[in-house]
């Protein structure tokens, strides 16, 4: 089995991806996607962390959050956000991807892959890179040939914020430098 290693550095900023179980399609439906605002929202309440930037694809998401002072426990938020949105996105008649006995019997279910990615933010540079990383995404993708033509993302809010204009990463300039950031967050 393998050796999972993470690391806590107190007042850190992570960035995470976490991906549906199969990568099935459901986080940009109308239901998971309230139902995922919902869960990062309780989570905030009970384990707060300052959401710094989030993109919403169709069968993942990434987001970079800073944690409070002497906090280090980024996996309990991960877990509490995937746990209630499985609850209640089952509960609305979501369904879950087949999974094996073996599975079910280690209580998984067949929303989320089991595991996630993180990576600890190294400095302003790093910052900045994985910031622009998650708000490129969906052009990366090819979800939408412009960033501001994407819904699901904390890109608009930084437009108004005025961080962004609004036409920005019109154009193939960025897709390089975000090609080593995508192979580390394994997409």
């Amino acid at each position: 089995m393998p050796n999972y290693r993470r690391l806590f550095v107190p007042n850190a900023t992570y960035f995470l991806t976490v991906v549906t179980y199969d990568r099935r399609p459901i986080l940009t439906e109308a239901t998971a996607r309230a139902i995922l605002h919902e869960s990062i929202e309780n989570c905030q309440a009970d384990f707060p962390f300052d959401l710094q930037a989030i993109v919403l694809l169709p069968e993942h998401f990434h987001m970079l959050i800073k944690l409070p002072e002497g906090n280090v426990a980024y996996p309990a938020r991960l877990g509490f956000i995937k746990k209630e949105f499985t609850k209640k996105y089952l509960s609305f008649g979501g369904e879950e991807a087949e999974i094996t006995m073996n599975q079910r019997l280690s209580r998984r279910r067949g929303i989320w892959q089991p595991r996630y990615w993180e990576h600890t933010i190294e400095n302003e540079d790093d910052y900045e890179n994985h910031f622009h990383y998650i708000h490129y995404n969906p052009v990366k993708h090819g979800l939408v040939s412009r960033v501001r033509d994407w819904p699901y993302s904390s890109f608009h809010r930084w437009v108004k914020e005025g961080i962004y204009p609004e036409r920005w990463a019109c154009g193939p300039q960025l897709q390089t430098s975000f090609d080593t950031i995508a192979k580390k967050a394994g997409e």
